[in-house]
């Protein structure tokens, strides 16, 4: 497992949660005005310098439900709001998108370039703001320092770390099923066509040499497929041409986009059992999280008319029952950190209380963890 992977990891499924919001404002009509605060704030809060100091510390990925918390509070940043099952869908959407996009990088050094291809649009999404602009360069020459002299081993490693993570997510997307690129059970479809990774040679020629280096013989076989030669590598400096489209904004064309669980991942659903047993990193992991969420800045809504709700289903009624058919396996809980015993003694942790905790609507089985950090640590 890569130590390097959580930036990378972050940077490129908020950089789909940004493509899929765009999209949505602009088809529910909401005002320029507010559509573009929606997105400023969102991107000012990902781009916090006290957030990335955290985030690019060498550290392991921790766990789906912890990804998911930081992605919930990051969404409601602003004035908009989502429901839990429009939630669930943007976070699909990130999540199997990036997915596929790591499925198909040619090699695993193009992880980068997708990477550096949301980042193009974010800085394209705040252009006209200035203060957000330079938070976002700092974020592309931290990227560019730590990634661009790293070996192919090292990111071959990303690339292993980033596709374990998402081995067992496989939600069927109306533009992936449309396009043929997934089949009906979630699973996506590798092309055998298209270029071959850059320095490398099309495949169908076997040669042979002699113990003196001559080569003596050639033979041609059927590669199965249709390759074509690279015609050159993408730039991996701060301005510059990517050449692949992987990272782009695939919702540029507006078409409708639903998700659905596929077969396979219900039945597993149902059928996986819950570890119980104390998990040693999840007090690290718990720490970790809040020290994160402690960066976040959330904004609070001064009144009930400053705020909209943005809705990912066509209707009302397909949000609702998208809601009521989702298994409870797959729902994704969000982590509640409280702390109610030594709040002066700790004022960060009562700051991050105060984010997380979502008002009138904690479950029973968040609140017994305990009522302060400590408490709920013990529990696991």
């Amino acid at each position: 497992m890569s130590s390097r992977t959580l930036p990378l990891l972050f940077i490129n499924l908020g950089g789909e949660m940004l493509y899929i919001l765009d999209q949505r404002l602009r088809a529910q009509n909401i005002p320029a005005d507010k559509a573009k605060k929606v997105m400023n704030d969102i991107i000012t809060t990902m781009f916090n310098k006290k957030f990335l100091e955290e985030l690019f510390k060498p550290q392991e990925l921790y766990s789906k439900k912890a990804l998911r918390t930081v992605f919930d509070r990051l969404a409601h940043a602003s004035i908009m709001r989502l429901n839990q099952a429009s939630m669930d869908k943007l976070y699909d959407l990130m999540t199997m998108a990036f997915k596929y996009q790591v499925l198909l990088c040619p090699r695993p050094k193009d992880i980068l370039l997708v990477s550096f291809n949301h980042m193009d649009a974010i800085k394209d999404f705040v252009k006209d703001t200035p203060s957000i602009l330079s938070q976002v360069d700092e974020t592309y020459r931290q990227l560019v320092e730590m990634y661009t002299t790293l070996s192919s081993g090292e990111f071959q490693l990303i690339r292993q770390t980033l596709l374990i993570f998402f081995q067992d997510m496989h939600i069927r997307v109306s533009i992936f099923l449309k396009d043929k690129v997934q089949n009906s059970n979630g699973r996506f479809v590798l092309p055998t066509n298209g270029p071959v990774p850059y320095g490398t040679q099309v495949p169908g020629l076997i040669r042979m040499f002699s113990c003196a280096g001559e080569e003596v013989t050639r033979r041609q076989f059927s590669n199965g497929g249709n390759y074509t030669a690279a015609l050159r590598e993408g730039s991996f400096e701060i301005f510059g041409d990517r050449v692949t489209k992987l990272g782009t904004n695939m919702y540029s064309v507006s078409r409708p986009v639903e998700t659905h669980l596929s077969g396979t991942s219900k039945n597993s659903a149902q059928h996986t059992k819950v570890n119980v047993a104390p998990n040693p990193l999840a007090k690290e992991e718990l720490n970790l999280l809040a020290r994160l969420m402690g960066g976040l800045e959330v904004q609070k809504l001064g009144n009930a008319d400053s705020g909209f709700r943005v809705n990912l289903f066509s209707t009302d009624e397909e949000e609702e029952e998208a809601l009521i058919s989702r298994p409870d396996d797959l729902l994704y809980g969000v982590i509640n950190i409280q702390a109610t015993k030594d709040q002066q003694a700790n004022a960060e942790l009562a700051k991050i209380m105060g984010e997380f905790t979502e008002s009138g609507d904690q479950s029973p089985s968040s609140i017994s963890k305990g009522d302060d950090l400590l408490a709920m640590m013990d529990g696991l």
